[in-house]
């Protein structure tokens, strides 16, 4: 899941017809798209285009990211819309649906979530659980017929993403991973510079992530998070970096931080430091944290550089300059761009710019970091 806080942007027609359209495919999985804007207490607000009628997707997981996030999304998207949740607790169920108007028929919890087989109002369903919990319900909602979006990261291990990935082409659906930033502006540009190369490759780059994480929950318990910050926090980074250069690294080399407080981490870590190693020669170095605050990301080609100064990966990007100035995009509202974007997928028959194998790719880099750090020595990935 992603950060822990919302707040309200503005939405732009073109950023959202750029999503579905020809936004541009960079090389390997460094894809594209863009667009945000305000909560409203409805299922969903925009009319589909052209008399289409609008994919349903079901909420599983009712946590923060899927109240201040997803839920406000839909009042900003044009192909699909909410219409069920899947919740462990029975207030949350009440109350979501009294303030989205959604039917009772289209309530479940985690024991009876198989029903979901034989509803027609749900086509997908968005499974926003901690990580270790993914596998287990992206696969039932495989099985039960449903196309499947899996928050990110993508499951805690190798073997249960590509478990993943194979219940859903076993059952014929679709699948893809929440990475929200492949549909920013910003990141479309970051993507676009990599494909044209108008600074040249970029060889060098260094990239931030963190903030200072003070109470008990999911995120410092290894069996549900799967670690600490690198998971959480850190895989921001390594896809900026596989943005940057369209590649997939060979190699890493890592380093975990001491602990400040290791009475509080005690099963995941607080800070670690990590390089990877690109085909080409190209290098990120990196760094993620539970115990202090950033948000950067820069990457530098011969010919020119861009540097995502604040809120490099945040719900809204902050400032980002480049050597031949500063870049000034709206705003938009990344879920609902990123929803609509997998609508269109199943409507069309097209597969995801953000698909399960880059989920598996990342978790791959992920474990080769935690490797090289518990080990000293350069992993290949």
């Amino acid at each position: 899941m992603n950060a822990l806080f919302f707040k309200n942007r503005s939405r732009r027609k073109f950023l959202r017809d750029m999503s579905l359209g020809a936004a541009g495919v960079a090389t390997g999985f460094g894809l594209v798209s863009c667009a945000k804007s305000q909560p409203a207490q409805s299922a969903s607000s925009n009319p589909p285009p052209n008399g289409q009628k609008k994919l349903g997707v079901a909420l599983l997981g009712l946590g923060r990211y899927a109240t201040n996030e997803l839920a406000p999304a839909f009042q900003q998207t044009n192909l699909c819309e909410l219409r069920g949740v899947v919740t462990g607790h029975p207030e949350k169920a009440t109350q979501w649906t009294k303030q989205y108007n959604l039917p009772e028929k289209n309530i479940y919890n985690y024991d009876n979530f198989d029903r979901i087989a034989h509803n027609p109002d749900i086509d997908i369903v968005y499974v926003v659980t901690p990580p270790a919990l993914h596998p287990e319900f992206a696969i039932r909602a495989a099985k039960a017929g449903k196309h499947v979006i899996s928050e990110k990261p993508m499951a805690t291990s190798v073997a249960d993403c590509q478990a993943m990935i194979d219940a859903c082409k076993k059952n014929n659906v679709k699948l893809s991973i929440g990475y929200r930033m492949h549909f920013d502006p910003y990141c479309i540009e970051l993507i676009r510079l990599q494909r044209e190369k108008d600074f040249g490759p970029f060889m060098k780059m260094t990239g931030d992530r963190g903030f200072v994480f003070g109470q008990h929950a999911w995120r410092v318990e290894k069996k549900l998070a799967g670690g600490g910050p690198m998971m959480d926090l850190g895989i921001y980074v390594v896809q900026g970096a596989c943005m940057a250069t369209g590649q997939t690294p060979v190699a890493v080399t890592a380093h975990e931080e001491p602990k400040k407080r290791p009475d509080f981490f005690t099963e995941v870590e607080e800070t670690i430091d990590f390089r990877l190693e690109f085909p080409d020669g190209a290098v990120l170095d990196g760094v993620t944290s539970f115990n202090h605050s950033s948000d950067t990301f820069r990457a530098e080609g011969d010919k020119g550089w861009i540097d995502f100064q604040t809120h490099a990966f945040g719900y809204q990007v902050g400032d980002v300059v480049t050597s031949r100035g500063p870049l000034n995009y709206p705003h938009p509202y990344q879920q609902a761009l990123q929803m609509d974007d997998f609508a269109d997928c199943i409507m069309n028959n097209r597969e995801s710019r953000v698909p399960g194998e880059m989920g598996l790719r990342d978790i791959k880099i992920i474990k080769a970091v935690y490797q090289a750090s518990a080990t000293g020595k350069r992993v290949k990935v």
